[in-house]
């Protein structure tokens, strides 16, 4: 009896799982990721803050003067609810200024050096300082590069910056442009809502979620409401980048684009296991690599 009640469990669960994979869906098309892309994609992370000062129209400049495919950048709000560029939420680290954003003028962030504090060799000299390089808006970048593939992170905010964000992305006709991603949540949740038709990475939880089933080769299983894994090489102690995590996203039609690849010799690893795309503070050196 005991083993006919086993028997009956588990075709119960042989079956839920066949509903599951059946009724399982892939990531949509989306003309973001066009097919005459050339594939993988080299993404100047923070415009190449390896090679010049992060976050800086100078940064993105150079960026696509050297063929890059794509920008990346993160965005903040002003207290007059400007959108501006930087990866902090205050402005301590990377200029010759103090205090919070969200708490400042697009004026008052004018007034600094963005490249006050950007070394090339670990604090020894400052080439930059002095140079006239500013906080730059994301309406500077999306004027200055509107023919360019942009992955933009919303950040940490009290305020909100989904509905001037997807205001501004309509306005300047970059929704076939733009990549949108988050750590937080509930932000890249109320982004979709907002702006559906704006491509998007997968949020913090889900991306997760992909993992822990991928590691249970149940990747088949999962319906992406997102179009692109943007992962770590590894994270909590799990190793995240593996060949079988990339088939697995490919199944779900989903891109591959770690971070931060800086190392030549990984970015060579990476590419053999088909990545779609290389995160990078180094864009020189994986064009390099990518033999452009």
């Amino acid at each position: 009896m005991k083993l006919k009640t086993w028997q009956i469990i588990l075709a119960l669960i042989a079956l839920a799982l066949l509903a599951f994979r059946l009724t399982s869906n892939p990531a949509p098309e989306h003309p973001y990721y066009a097919k005459d892309l050339n594939y993988p994609l080299v993404v100047a992370h923070q415009g190449g803050d390896g090679v010049w000062p992060g976050e800086t129209l100078f940064a993105y400049q150079n960026a696509a003067d050297l063929g890059v495919d794509v920008l990346e950048m993160d965005i903040h709000i002003t207290a007059d609810s400007v959108l501006v560029l930087m990866h902090d939420e205050t402005v301590d680290r990377t200029t010759d200024g103090s205090g919070e954003i969200e708490l400042m003028t697009l004026e008052d962030l004018k007034k600094l050096d963005a490249a006050y504090n950007w070394s090339p060799d670990e604090g020894i000299t400052f080439p930059y300082r002095g140079q006239g390089l500013t906080v730059t808006t994301l309406e500077e970048v999306f004027k200055a590069f509107p023919d360019m593939h942009m992955v933009i992170e919303i950040k940490k905010t009290n305020t909100s910056m989904t509905k001037p964000f997807c205001d501004l992305i309509r306005e300047y006709d970059m929704q076939a442009k733009v990549l949108v991603a988050s750590f937080h949540d509930e932000r890249l949740k109320e982004f979709r809502a907002e702006c559906p038709e704006v491509a998007n990475s997968s949020a913090k939880d889900e991306t997760t979620a992909f993992v822990l089933l991928t590691k249970a080769y149940l990747g088949s299983f999962y319906s992406p409401q997102f179009l692109s894994l943007q992962v770590p090489e590894e994270s909590g102690g799990i190793t995240v980048m593996t060949p079988a995590f990339v088939r697995a996203a490919h199944e779900r039609n989903l891109a591959v684009e770690p971070w931060t690849i800086n190392n030549e010799e990984t970015m060579r690893k990476l590419v053999e296991w088909g990545v779609d795309g290389l995160i990078t503070d180094r864009p020189d050196l994986a064009m390099k690599v990518l033999g452009r």
